[in-house]
């Protein structure tokens, strides 16, 4: 009976502290977004120049990012290495809405294998891996999530312990779904994989270098 009875105790703190934990969350004042920063990603990375590819108005309407970064980069070897970086702000949750594993398949391609891999262990650097094919034409892409001081969050649970630090020891819980995507003939995708790792290994310190500012929003009297 003492142990059902400290049990709900302990529940009903628990609760309480949830409860007033969200409460404070939300009497925060709304933090607004300076993503000049992550504009001004390097254009040279590596061996690979890349170069702006806009999002048509429609797909940034669907995406509903605070900011959207579309680039092609290339070398002088293979297929261009496709970098796509939505970031969502604090007052935004921090996490898009779409991801590939259901954005591909909503626009006529299958998800022929998918799986996780480590890419850089120095930086923690894990990603979502994935093969689609459409029409005779394959794709081979990563992705993951990122936020000002952590990378390689592969999906919800690590998302949500992330906002919930960022909340508690930083004000703010902003984040980003990064993903790098090339395609490649029959044969060749490991030499893909080799080269989406090498870009993703020099692309990702330097997201953490460009990432986004938050300030506190000025209230107009």
């Amino acid at each position: 009976m003492r142990s059902e009875k400290l049990h709900t105790a302990l529940l009903v703190v628990a609760l309480l502290a949830v409860g007033t934990l969200g409460w404070s969350f939300q009497l925060r004042p709304p933090l607004q977004v300076d993503a000049s920063a992550l504009g001004t990603l390097p254009e040279q990375i590596g061996a690979w120049q890349g170069k702006d590819v806009p999002l048509r108005a429609e797909e940034e309407a669907i995406l509903r990012a605070d900011f959207n970064l579309q680039r092609a980069y290339s070398d002088a070897f293979a297929d261009p290495i496709w970098l796509y970086v939505g970031y969502y702000g604090t007052d935004r949750g921090g996490h898009p809405e779409h991801t590939p594993l259901i954005c591909y398949p909503a626009n006529g391609w299958r998800i022929m294998q998918k799986r996780a891999l480590t890419v850089d262990p120095r930086r923690g650097l894990r990603a979502n891996e994935y093969v689609a094919e459409q029409g005779g034409v394959n794709e081979l892409g990563l992705f993951w999530y990122r936020s000002r001081h952590r990378t390689g969050i592969l999906g919800g649970l690590g998302q949500a312990a992330d906002r919930m630090t960022g909340r508690l020891f930083e004000g703010r819980a902003d984040g980003a779904l990064v993903r790098i995507s090339t395609r490649f003939i029959e044969g060749d995708e490991v030499l893909a994989r080799a080269r989406l790792i090498e870009f993703a290994s020099e692309l990702d310190p330097l997201l953490e270098s460009h990432w986004p500012l938050e300030r506190l929003r000025q209230v107009v009297e």
